[in-house]
């Protein structure tokens, strides 16, 4: 028998899984880092109206309020529905003091984006942007599904 010969050995090798687990940590900070948030304000049910004419904005407002509009009357906001358009004052409110805690002091400058769907009567509209005025809100846009 040769002098150099191994012995089998009867203990278990386990391997160390730490790489593996922070290579996986690593993974899910990437693509929580790639998820599109702005998403979250957009309701799937909402189908927009068709315009050949729509331009959308050039830059960004500092601060946006994304309202989802239905048919029956009620508004969507961060996931939330709103069983009517005269609920929306609190919101309001609670969203412009937000802004000030954001750098936006001036209610004006908060650009409130309505999506409405396609079937909502515009006087359902118009109401919206008399309540949002009635908080101080001024800068609206409309969205609407370029052709």
């Amino acid at each position: 028998m040769p002098k150099f010969a191994k012995k089998k050995s009867s203990e278990i090798l386990e391997g160390d899984l730490t790489p593996m687990i922070d290579m996986t940590f690593q993974l899910i900070a990437f693509f929580m880092l790639l998820i599109n948030f702005s998403e979250v304000d957009r309701a799937e049910e909402i189908s927009l109206p068709s315009s050949v004419l729509a331009i959308p904005p050039e830059t960004r407002p500092d601060y946006q309020i994304i309202l989802n509009l239905e048919p029956g009357g009620s508004v969507k906001f961060q996931g939330e529905a709103v069983p009517t358009i005269d609920g929306m004052g609190p919101i309001f409110r609670q969203e412009i003091n937000s802004a000030n805690r954001e750098g936006v002091s001036n209610p004006g400058d908060i650009a409130v984006v309505i999506r409405s769907h396609q079937d909502t009567p515009t006087g359902l509209v118009q109401r919206l942007i008399s309540k949002c005025q009635d908080s101080e809100l001024q800068s609206f846009s409309l969205r609407v599904k370029n052709q």
